[in-house]
């Protein structure tokens, strides 16, 4: 599975952190930045690993900033997402499960590392449901066309 991934500088040392661990445990990782701490403006790292996935080029995609707000917001305007904001692990599993979520964004601010890791891991890790769900997933698909 290949992963995008991106931050902005309040997000910087915790996607860090994921991108070893994600490359520890066999994934293909594309780093969409930022490559620092410095301030930077998340719509320029959130959109292009958004757009990596809609668009096929990656799998899934994980984005990162202080709060996950802003990241999440940028995220969903892209067409072909299903961005999901997760601070916790049933967010997470419900995210994959009922939603086919293709983004996972997280709140460096808010969360800790075990926690984000376990995110991570649960989120990569849960299948989509389909069945009844598939046809709101639809539904929200359609929306992009709107």
């Amino acid at each position: 599975m290949k992963i995008a991934i991106a931050s902005d500088h309040g997000g910087y040392e915790l996607k860090e952190i994921i991108k070893k661990y994600l490359g520890e445990n066999g994934y293909e990782i594309k780093d969409f930045g930022t490559d620092s701490a410095e301030s930077v403006d998340y719509p320029d790292y959130a959109a292009p690993a958004a757009r990596a996935v809609a668009a096929g080029e990656c799998d899934r995609g994980i984005i990162i900033c202080g709060s996950g707000q802003g990241m999440t917001m940028v995220a969903n305007k892209i067409a072909g997402v299903r961005a999901a904001l997760c601070n916790d692990l049933f967010s997470a599993k419900m995210s994959r499960r009922h939603n086919d979520g293709n983004v996972l964004t997280m709140g460096a601010r808010i969360i800790g590392i075990d926690l984000a890791i376990d995110i991570v891991d649960t989120w990569l890790k849960t299948e989509f449901d389909g069945g009844r769900h598939q046809k709101r997933v639809d539904k929200i698909m359609k929306l992009d066309k709107k």
